[in-house]
């Protein structure tokens, strides 16, 4: 099969075998994959990670290892990233698993980013208990959202929204965008700050308020209880500090390869609560997709087939471009 592997800082493509499966498993054909910005932090050294990359994907059950799956075979499906102890078949899960929180799971491995191969391929392998069937009425190119969907779908679960009348969003990226429309379908006031026009007007179509970052009213203190911040650098935490009231909560969903400068004080100060936030639920992603609530195509920039991979990498990179997916050919 063709696939997309990190090399010196890049991208190469390769002819590679099946990828083989253990019991419990599923090989995936898949029909679209989405470039992250994590992939980009990859290829500068984030996990240090060798191998295929690409974490989000749909594709199509072709074939499983074990006889009781065989009714995903022919299935359109997404994937969680985090093959965690049930699926890797260890028969005494850790302390993590066991309180329910395998996506953090003591022998973790993350499709395309930490010791499993990625979605910039014909075909990958996932334990089925990763799989999530993809709704008829939902087509290939919103599924392929649902991965970052979900982890914006994951603040609805350590916050409760119904505290808060209104958020802002820091940045204007893909990320950003799919946080903006997952608070604003869960009937909060959204204001997104960011610095390119034309990425605010992505989300002032989907009934979002915005904000130029260089703009005084964006840097004014104390605006928000609920801040997001997800520019994917460094510069947001202060920001986000900044505006948001006392006792408000700030929710982190950057990640970056290096380290971020800047003051603590503030929250302490400001008394404020800080959440880590990473990947989400499946089901919530999916439902809103199947409802129409979410509409993540219109942030689709270009589709590039796979052959083509190191030069859709560089696409994604521009300025003003935002999800840049992957087509197999498939022979």
């Amino acid at each position: 099969m063709l696939a997309a592997i990190t090399r010196r800082n890049g991208i190469a493509i390769v002819q590679k075998p099946l990828p083989r499966l253990r019991p419990g498993w599923a090989l995936v054909r898949v029909r679209l994959a989405g470039i992250c910005n994590t992939d980009i932090e990859i290829l500068r050294g984030y996990h240090d990670f060798h191998g295929t990359l690409g974490h989000e994907f749909v594709g199509e059950v072709l074939r499983v290892a074990s006889a009781k799956d065989r009714a995903w075979v022919g299935r359109r499906a997404v994937g969680e990233i985090n093959l965690a102890c049930a699926g890797l078949g260890f028969r005494k899960p850790c302390s993590y698993c066991r309180r329910g929180i395998p996506t953090h799971c003591a022998r973790r491995r993350v499709l395309g980013i930490i010791g499993h191969e990625g979605a910039f391929a014909e075909y990958l392998a996932l334990p089925v208990v990763n799989l999530h069937r993809v709704p008829a009425g939902v087509p290939d190119e919103a599924a392929v959202f649902t991965e970052p969907l979900a982890a914006a779908c994951e603040i609805l679960e350590q916050v409760n929204i119904r505290a808060h009348r209104e958020a802002a969003v820091i940045g204007d990226g893909k990320l950003a965008q799919l946080i903006a429309r997952v608070l604003r379908a869960a009937g909060l006031r959204v204001v997104m700050i960011g610095k390119h026009e034309g990425k605010l007007r992505l989300a002032r179509l989907a009934d979002v308020a915005t904000m130029s970052l260089t703009s005084p009213r964006a840097q004014r203190s104390n605006q928000f209880s609920l801040t997001v911040e997800a520019t994917g650098s460094p510069s947001g935490l202060a920001l986000a500090q900044r505006i948001t009231v006392p006792r408000g909560t700030v929710v982190l969903k950057s990640t970056f390869h290096g380290a971020a400068d800047v003051e603590t004080w503030p929250i302490a100060v400001k008394e404020l609560t800080v959440i880590g936030s990473r990947c989400g639920p499946f089901p919530r992603a999916l439902a809103l997709l199947r409802s129409g609530r979410v509409d993540p195509r219109p942030l689709i920039s270009r589709i590039f087939s796979l052959k083509d991979a190191a030069k859709a990498i560089r696409h994604a990179q521009q300025s003003g471009v935002m999800k840049v997916l992957l087509r197999p050919e498939h022979g």
